[in-house]
This record gives structure tokens, C-alpha cells and sequence, in this order.
């Protein structure tokens, strides 16, 4: 029978020490990554109740109780775990008290999200002749989820709580292929349209209004000199986009530049530089050439 035993030794050496002698001994525990997926659901049918295919309750009273206990449950023991593990030198009451603070104040901030996520499915609905209504648009738009976990990701960013709002992001990611990052600010109206392979960075700042297609990356420029990523850490790295701006499939936009407002960006547009206000940004056409196909 095989044993890997003869291994154990020299890969154990590759942990920290402090690490391998807290490890099991009372130790906290990270927030579990298929919590988080639960979470994203949680939300869909918090904000959406009716829409998710759940049985309908006897009222919607009934169904916001059910779906808020369980979402701020899951986030009081997510957010205390991640708060815990990065103080270890803190109590468990202190990291729980601070938990239970971030989660109240989430939800003093619900409605507030709420109106922004139904302005959200109108634009995608008014801006989609694809779309027949706006139950449409919160079943079955890739946007509408990824805007859902963002927006209260958003919030928990903004209020210090570590870890879970990337964990968030990051399982939104996977499930729809948009990357936000939850530091990214975005405003009332907006919408992605397809979504897949869209990327906005940390400080990226849209304003109302905006609509994107899929492919659309709102970044940053790479970093010079190895090692001073870090140092770059809270600088303004990304665009931010002003109000009424169209951007089509497959454009690029990085650094910390500003796309003035009323603008349309044209698919697979690179740009590095502010634009004006009420412009049309396009790249060069393709010269395209036709020739038949010679078959033998």
C-alpha cells in the first residue's frame, strides 16, 4: 500500500512555524467560500422575493422575515470569522460585537439598495429591446446578480469589513463572469448589457446612467517596478466615468483618467487619456478584404 508519510516532514517545513504550532489548537477559522455562494442566493430572493422560484409565502412580510434572518445570520457569522482572523489578538466578543454593528447597519441600508437595484433593472429593461419586462431582466440577466452582490458588497467595502466583500466579488465573478471589484463606486441607473469578461477596478468611479457591453475593462496601468504594488495601495488607479456614457463591447479603458460625460465608446477603443465631454471615441476602421474561395 502506498504511503506518503516520508513526505510530511520537508513539506511541513514549508508552513511558518508560528502557524503550524496554532493550527488546531483553538485557531479561527476563515469564512467558508460555499457560505458566501449561499449568501449570493439569499440576496436574490431578499431583494427580489417572488422572483426566485421560491413557494410563495403566506404574505411578503413573511418572506422578507424568513430571507433576513437568514442573510444576516450568515453575514454576522462570515463577517465575525473574518474579523477574528484578522485580529487575533482581539476577544471573540469584541470581533462579534463589531460584526453584529456592520450587519446592523447593512441593514438600515437595504431599502436604499434596493431602490438603487429596481433602477438598475428598468435600465436594463428600457435600454434592451431584447427584454419583455423587467421580471426578464431580474431572472434572467447576468447584470442584475453581479449588481445585487456588488452594491451590498459595495457597502460592507466601504464600512471596513475585510475579506467577505471580496469573497462576494469574487463568487460573483465565477457565477457570472463579470469581475467587480467592491470598492468600485457605481451609481443609480446602470446596467451591463451580456456581461461576460467585463472588469472594473477597485477605484473605478461611474456615475448615472451608464451602460456597458460585454468585454469592457475599466482598469488600471500596470506597475512599473516589481514590488510596488503596495506601495500604490487606496491611490486613484482607475477611470471614472461620468453620467449618460455608452461603452460597446471589448474596450479598454485604464488609469486614473476621466471619460466626460454624454460620451460613446466605441467596441475595442484603447484609450489612456481624458475625454471630453459629449464625444464619440472610435478606432480606426479595419481594411477588410474579399476574395472567393477557389475550391479544387
Amino acid at each position: 500500500m502506498y504511503s506518503s508519510d516520508r513526505f510530511v516532514g520537508k513539506y511541513l517545513d514549508s508552513f511558518a512555524r508560528m502557524h503550524r504550532e496554532s493550527f488546531g489548537r483553538g485557531s479561527v477559522s476563515l469564512p467558508k467560500m460555499e457560505d458566501i455562494e449561499t449568501l449570493e442566493e439569499m440576496l436574490m430572493t431578499l431583494f427580489f422575493p417572488g422572483h426566485q422560484g421560491a413557494d410563495n409565502p403566506r404574505s411578503l412580510r413573511s418572506a422578507i422575515e424568513y430571507s433576513l434572518e437568514g442573510t444576516t445570520r450568515l453575514l454576522y457569522d462570515a463577517i465575525g470569522r473574518a474579523v477574528r482572523y484578522e485580529n487575533p489578538e482581539r476577544s471573540e466578543e469584541d470581533c462579534l460585537a463589531e460584526a453584529e454593528k456592520a450587519v446592523d447597519m447593512l441593514a438600515e441600508e437595504l431599502p436604499h439598495i434596493r431602490s438603487m437595484l429596481k433602477l438598475d433593472a428598468e435600465a436594463g429593461f428600457e435600454g434592451d429591446p431584447a427584454a419583455h419586462s423587467i421580471h426578464e431582466v431580474i431572472l434572467c440577466y447576468p447584470a442584475m446578480r453581479a449588481l445585487t452582490v456588488h452594491r451590498v458588497a459595495h457597502f460592507l467595502y466601504t464600512i471596513g469589513v475585510p475579506l467577505v466583500p471580496r469573497m462576494m466579488n469574487e463568487v460573483m465573478h465565477s457565477s457570472t463572469g463579470i469581475d467587480i471589484h467592491p470598492g468600485a463606486s457605481i451609481g443609480e441607473s446602470f446596467f451591463i448589457d451580456h456581461g461576460t469578461g467585463v472588469v472594473i477596478g477597485e477605484t473605478t468611479v461611474i456615475g448615472s446612467h451608464v451602460k456597458l457591453y460585454q468585454g469592457v475593462t475599466l482598469g488600471a496601468l500596470s506597475i512599473p517596478k516589481k514590488g510596488c504594488g503596495q506601495l500604490l495601495e487606496g491611490a486613484k488607479r482607475h477611470p471614472t466615468i461620468e453620467d449618460n456614457v455608452t461603452i460597446y463591447a471589448n474596450a479598454t479603458i485604464l488609469g486614473d483618467i476621466t471619460i466626460g460625460h454624454d460620451t460613446i465608446i466605441a467596441s475595442n477603443a484603447w484609450i489612456k487619456e481624458n475625454i471630453p465631454p459629449e464625444s464619440m471615441v472610435i478606432t480606426a476602421l479595419p481594411e477588410i478584404k474579399v476574395r472567393p474561395i477557389r475550391k479544387r
